[in-house]
């Protein structure tokens, strides 16, 4: 997220918030869930440059 907050602070920014809002509430919608760190880390990683 450093890197993101150095590229683009306001995105980053909003990152943090989303981040923060996720660790202190509860989701009560049960089609929603969270995905592992290494879903995320593929997710963000050269297995998007698909175009």
């Amino acid at each position: 997220m450093e890197f993101l907050s150095q590229f683009d602070p306001e995105v980053g920014e909003a990152v943090k918030a989303e981040c923060s809002r996720q660790q202190r509430g509860i989701e009560l919608i049960a089609s929603e869930n969270f995905v592992s760190p290494a879903v995320m880390a593929a997710v963000g990683s050269v297995l998007t440059n698909k175009y």
